[in-house]
């Protein structure tokens, strides 16, 4: 719990890091209603769960984004013709 609290507090992470790290630390408190924290957040509470069991399964390592299928992204080749340089008009 203390890497999700870091990763609270850390101001440079990414907001939907951030936002499930606090799903996970309300979900470590016994007094927590998930349709409340569902509501709070503006998630389904089915979101909430599965969430929650990714967390079991993986552990602090469900906080970060899943695997996505498909082909990877590509960047194009730098134009020919100029160098290589960027210029001013």
């Amino acid at each position: 719990m203390t890497y999700l609290r870091a990763l609270v507090r850390d101001g440079r992470i990414e907001q939907r890091i951030a936002r499930r790290a606090r799903i996970l630390l309300a979900m470590n408190e016994q007094d927590t209603i998930v349709s409340e924290l569902a509501e709070r957040f503006e998630l389904d509470r089915t979101t909430i769960w599965a969430l929650c069991r990714r967390f079991e399964r993986w552990g602090v390592a469900a906080v970060d984004d899943a695997p996505r299928s498909g082909r990877p992204r590509r960047l194009s080749p730098p134009p020919a013709g100029r160098g290589g340089a960027a210029g001013l008009l």
